[in-house]
């Protein structure tokens, strides 16, 4: 077995953390490479000789699980390089939600004994494609979500949806959020969106500040492919992917979306649910008034 490991190199104890993460991997007798963006942060070099620290193109292609060291957006970033190599992705949390990582920093030790004794299964999680042909910055790629909004512009756009061949609407608003189950615990939910299994194969569409009292966030079939259709006042909208990716593209503007092929393999080495993340992390269906008569 072969762990490539990405870190967040923003954070301030990363080389810290790496080299402690490195060192139980040492004692299990597990090979590893660590992403050449790293090499910087490391202070022990005895430790991890510098042939060890790769491209990430390169880490991506030999290892056999990618390890993202980090916050959600470590994950997000970590998941687009290991989509597409094939690799399946551990995240480890060093940030503060820590809402896709597996497991936290002071379970990395038993993570391995389950890795070594293959006691961990596979999660697949729907990778959602973007696709524009007057662009040659597409496809885009995204774990949680594409979203299209108005950019600088103050005033709204207007959005129409085709799903399937079939139309469904047009509105104004500052935008459109089209999320996958994983990304319906970030952005989607901030604007009203539901909380989507990830287990489930479906698509959500939640608009941003709509004009309109009636119109709600849709769930649709994972297997439809949506067209998007944008007018604005303005010389200029945009396309964020996962929060991460921006694109800027003069409109109108016709996006399709649809489900990719190939899932994200994510590696699940605890017995957490879902239920019970949603519990812990964002507190979902508990009574806060609970804890305010304790306090």
């Amino acid at each position: 077995m072969t762990i490539g490991i990405v870190g967040n190199t923003s954070k301030d104890r990363i080389g810290i953390v790496i080299t402690e993460i490195i060192k139980k991997i040492d004692s299990h007798g597990i090979n590893y490479f660590l992403a050449e963006a790293l090499s910087d942060f490391i202070d022990n070099k005895t430790l991890i000789p510098q042939n060890k620290f790769l491209s990430i193109k390169n880490l991506a292609e030999i290892s056999d699980i990618l390890f993202s060291v980090g916050g959600d957006g470590t994950m997000l970033s970590t998941s687009l390089i290991a989509h597409e190599n094939d690799t399946p992705v551990l995240g480890i949390n060093f940030g503060k939600l820590g809402f896709l990582t597996e497991v936290d920093i002071s379970a990395v030790n038993d993570c391995l004994i389950s890795l070594k004794n293959n006691q961990f299964s596979i999660e697949e999680r729907m990778i959602l494609e973007g696709f524009c042909k007057h662009e040659t910055s597409f496809p885009l790629f995204a774990v949680n979500d594409i979203v299209i909004d108005k950019g600088g512009w103050a005033k709204m756009i207007e959005v129409a949806v085709t799903v399937g061949g079939q139309y469904v609407t047009t509105f104004s608003a500052d935008g459109l959020i089209i999320a996958t189950p994983t990304g319906s615990t970030g952005y989607s939910l901030s604007v009203g969106g539901p909380i989507v299994s990830p287990r489930t194969n479906v698509i959500t569409l939640s608009p941003i500040s709509a004009h309109s009292l009636n119109l709600r966030p849709l769930v649709l079939p994972g297997d439809d492919e949506i067209k998007v259709s944008v007018e604005s006042q303005h010389n200029k909208i945009q396309i964020h992917s996962d929060g991460q990716r921006t694109i800027e593209i003069v409109p109108p503007v016709e996006i399709s979306i649809a489900k990719s092929k190939h899932p994200l393999k994510l590696i699940k080495t605890e017995s957490i649910s879902y239920f019970e993340i949603l519990r812990n992390k964002l507190m979902w269906g508990l009574d806060v008034r609970k804890f305010s008569e304790k306090s």
